[in-house]
């Protein structure tokens, strides 16, 4: 099978840290999608549906390659949170969130873009948050500054001290890119990562 660029459709430097990983080369491309959930979709469908619309938003700049999208929404209750964006917004879900757990669904797919085939997929993880204060609050919001993440904390650095337990398919994937189903995904499509 002849080799394909590989693209990750994001403008995520988490997204791209965790590529790096696997020690492919790949091509970084800033796709335009509006992240807003539709009426009476899950946090589930959202997540699958925006990976989904990412990869399919730089096909028409990379015909000839392999496309990974990603997204990720938190879901807690019934309340989809996504990027809080700004220090106030942070300050919500935190609260919202302390003493409760979260799940975190962060779908990814890999399009094929000369043939249009696509592979899709959804890794969950349940995260279980501290009481913590709003001082604490306020203190990680200021040495932190997570307002590109969903839910606004992010497991991989100081946000963990607000994270009780966590247990899901893939740590990876909490941070925003599922790279077991990554690696699946490419080894159905004959690339190999090892």
């Amino acid at each position: 099978m002849k080799s394909q660029p590989l693209v990750l459709a994001s403008t995520s430097v988490y997204r791209r840290e965790l590529l790096e990983r696997l020690q492919i080369p790949f091509l970084v491309a800033a796709p335009n999608v509006d992240e807003t959930p539709l009426p009476g979709e899950s946090a589930q469908q959202t997540s699958r549906r925006l990976s989904m619309e990412k990869a399919g938003a730089v096909v028409a700049t990379h015909q000839d390659a392999l496309i990974i999208g990603s997204d990720q929404v938190a879901l807690l209750g019934d309340q989809q949170m996504g990027k809080p964006l700004n220090h106030d917004n942070a300050v919500r879900q935190l609260r919202a969130m302390r003493g409760r757990s979260v799940i975190f669904y962060t779908a990814l797919t890999l399009l094929d873009a000369p043939t249009g085939e696509m592979q899709t997929g959804v890794a969950e993880n349940r995260v279980s948050f501290r009481e913590y204060s709003d001082g604490e609050i306020e203190s990680y919001l200021r040495k932190e500054q997570p307002y590109h993440c969903a839910g606004s904390a992010k497991s991989e650095g100081l946000g963990i001290a607000l994270i009780a337990r966590m247990e899901g398919d893939d740590p990876n994937a909490l941070i925003g890119l599922p790279l077991i189903l990554l690696v699946d995904m490419l080894k159905k499509r004959g690339m190999s990562v090892l």
